[in-house]
């Protein structure tokens, strides 16, 4: 074996590490999935990126005091909206993974985004999948100036590295990371060896050359990012692009950031000259009809630091089936069925004998319970056939003893509702704001069953 060369044993389905090979994998339980790997030595790595070794050497201890508290110096994408999922701006050194299905606009995107970056600082987008041509082609198709950008067809991690130390950009793309591969790593691209190892380097070079690189991830049919679950570990911030290509509408959401709030939200529309941001989400989620109709409510959840309003629909017919079905879009399945057991008991109305559908309005998911009480209005709401008020908004955590309990940030709920035309709504008591807000009446309900009374909900 050549010097510098090691073998380790690692499962294809989890990424776990052994020393020798063995038929089962402990961590998955996986069979036959243990395959001889050859790993590259870590010095190796680093006697290439200039300086690392030696910046390790002579590193010292320090006190937690004597750490400078001066703020990133963070620059903007040019989308304020992808500003606001990465916490405010890039941070030079970061390592960013973006997934999504194809299709998303993942490249469209980041394309958009170093064209007109490309005009201020240096950036380079390295494409592994496409040929320089379909990447000129895509530019001019969107109107995107194309006079500053670098771009390198290339799916070698170190002439990359080597390339980018000469050129010294600023951001920096990978697309995408399961096409790339180092030299002395025998696997094949895309492998957990290979992707684990290009991760690790380029997160190396990110933080050494204070490079911000953007690594574009392929996702798998279950709708996760692809690859070893360390890929996610040593990477700053991990964004997942989600929308169904039979809508226009994408929303960027992260699931882990360094830098700022998780799960925050960003919403993009995409049209011919790529995509565009969409300023006023709620306004987007709230294109309800002019005619009345029973079933639907409007509550207001918090994703990241803002509110949004989103509109829950709910129907409820009468099941010709032995066993009722409970199909929920958007909300939880298990939550849905623990909550018709509390409006059974608290609030004195059965639903065994009927089929129960739930959709989220737009394609959000709510994993807040401040759509609890919400949803449980607009179950009632389907099974009386008694509309609710269309200037109406809800929300508000239901409890197994039937009390309604408040939720964060209660007053910029309903201070955001007010601002879209809402005139009326129904919160838990101790949201109440302190001071009253303009053009929006306000109850406050302690009980399940108080919520029921105030508009007569419960009368058949």
């Amino acid at each position: 074996m050549a010097k510098g060369i090691k073998r380790a044993f690692v499962c294809h389905e989890c990424g776990g590490d052994y020393p020798r090979w063995q038929g089962q994998c402990s961590e998955c339980h996986a069979w036959n999935t243990i395959t001889e790997t050859r790993l590259s030595n870590p010095a190796a790595h680093d006697r290439f990126i200039g300086g690392y070794a030696g910046e390790m050497r002579q590193n010292r201890i320090q006190k937690l005091s004597e750490i400078s508290l001066q703020k990133l110096p963070r620059f903007s994408t040019g989308f304020l909206e992808f500003d606001r999922v990465l916490g405010g701006g890039v941070v030079p050194g970061s390592a960013i993974l973006i997934g999504g299905s194809p299709g998303a606009g993942k490249s469209t995107l980041l394309l958009q985004t170093l064209s007109q970056l490309a005009e201020e600082m240096k950036t380079l987008y390295i494409t592994g999948e496409e040929s320089l041509q379909q990447v000129a082609m895509r530019s001019h198709r969107l109107g995107l100036p194309m006079n500053h950008l670098d771009i390198l067809s290339e799916t070698g991690i170190e002439q990359i590295c080597l390339l980018a130390q000469q050129q010294k950009p600023k951001l920096m793309v990978i697309d995408s990371i399961q096409v790339m591969h180092m030299s002395d790593i025998q696997s094949s691209p895309g492998s957990v060896a290979q992707v684990r190892e290009s991760a690790a380097y380029l997160t190396r070079f990110a933080k050494t050359q204070g490079v911000c690189v953007i690594m574009v991830g392929h996702v798998t049919k279950d709708g996760s990012l692809a690859g070893p679950k360390v890929l996610e570990h040593c990477i700053d911030c991990s964004i997942m692009l989600d929308g169904d290509t039979d809508t226009r509408f994408r929303i960027l959401r992260n699931h882990k950031n360094r830098f700022g709030a998780v799960n925050e939200l960003g919403f993009f529309a995409m049209t011919e000259q790529g995509l565009r941001e969409v300023s006023n989400p709620s306004a987007l989620f709230l294109s309800r009809t002019d005619e009345i109709t029973s079933g639907s409510s409007v509550v207001v959840v918090r994703e990241g630091t803002r509110p949004l309003l989103v509109e829950i629909q709910a129907l409820v017919d009468r099941s010709m089936m032995p066993n009722p079905r409970r199909v929920t879009v958007g909300l939880e399945h298990n939550r849905l069925s623990m909550l018709l057991a509390v409006l059974h008991r608290h609030g004195g109305l059965q639903m065994s004998d009927q089929d129960v559908f739930v959709n989220v309005v737009g394609g959000v998911k709510i994993t807040e319970t401040s759509a609890d009480l919400a949803l449980l209005l607009s179950l009632v709401s389907s099974l009386r056939n008694h509309p609710l008020p269309q200037d109406l908004v809800i929300f508000g955590e239901v409890g197994l003893a039937g009390e309604i309990r408040p939720v964060p940030n209660g007053q910029e709920r309903i201070a955001e509702a007010a601002k879209h035309g809402f005139k009326r709504a129904i919160v838990p008591h101790n949201n109440l704001p302190k001071k009253s807000i303009p053009n929006i009446e306000v109850s406050g309900v302690k009980k399940l069953s108080d919520a029921l009374t105030v508009f007569t909900l419960d009368e058949p």
